[in-house]
């Protein structure tokens, strides 16, 4: 009897082992696969948000390209501007600068030959001493960085119309001279003809003298028109923005100073 209950004993051990095994083994497995399951929907959801962000970052790479290609667009729209008004700021200085030392040098050369008037002609003679003897390059700076400091005013002015008022003035002390060497080149039987036909002094220089004078003035007057644009490419030394400017700028950026700066010989 002992041997049979010791038997049924370990009979009962053993299957109550066999279920707790069992039952941990099952327990395991259930562990296992909502772990693994858990892993998956984690996984899942990493992949999605990976993929989500790709998209985002492929879709911010897009724009950012498109920008990019914008820029590069607004920076050729935008050098092609400069160059058109590198070009057209070297005309327009001349011209401006031409049309000031037209009417400046005719009226200080005009002065210096007035024949009753001393102190008119002593201070029309200081302006052409004083502006023909000091260099363009000095006038220049002078104009765009010492003016404006002197003259609070003149701070609001555009730096172009300051070149413009030094070349202008620079030039104009030239042509006061050529006016009044072709005023003096007359006759004086020119100006006793006007007064005795009863002309005032003005009204002799304007339908006597100065036409006959203009007619002397004119090819020295071409001359210096043409040095005044030349002179226009002095602009540059205060960042202006004329032909000279520009013809380096362009050869910094291409490596080709000799074909640019031939096409700008040939313009100016």
């Amino acid at each position: 009897r002992i041997g049979l209950r010791f038997s049924v004993i370990t009979l009962t051990v053993s299957l109550f082992l066999s279920g707790i095994l069992l039952l941990s083994g099952k327990v395991t497995r259930m562990t296992e696969e909502k772990t693994t399951r858990e892993l998956v929907y984690e996984t899942n959801r990493d992949v999605k948000w990976i993929c989500r962000m790709l998209r985002q970052m492929e879709a911010q790479d897009e724009e950012f390209e498109a920008r990019i290609r914008a820029l590069e667009g607004w920076r050729a729209e935008k050098a092609g501007e400069e160059r058109r008004i590198s070009t057209v700021s070297a005309g327009a200085g001349g011209v401006v600068g031409g049309v000031v030392a037209v009417l400046v040098g005719f009226f200080m050369g005009t002065l210096r030959t007035l024949p009753n008037s001393p102190l008119l002609v002593r201070l029309a003679g200081g302006w052409v001493e004083l502006f023909r003897n000091i260099p363009l390059l000095v006038q220049i700076f002078l104009w765009y960085f010492v003016v404006p400091k002197v003259f609070p005013v003149m701070q609001q002015v555009p730096g172009f119309v300051l070149v413009v008022f030094a070349l202008g003035f620079f030039t104009s002390a030239r042509l006061a001279e050529q006016v009044r060497a072709g005023i003096q080149a007359l006759p004086k039987g020119q100006r006793y003809a006007g007064m005795a036909m009863g002309f005032t002094t003005a009204q002799t220089y304007r339908y006597v003298i100065l036409p006959m004078a203009f007619r002397i003035i004119l090819p020295p007057l071409t001359s210096e028109s043409m040095n005044l644009l030349k002179n226009s490419s002095v602009a540059f030394a205060v960042s202006i923005a004329e032909l000279t400017m520009f013809a380096m700028q362009a050869q910094e950026e291409t490596s080709r100073g000799v074909e640019i700066y031939l096409a700008a010989t040939l313009m100016y």
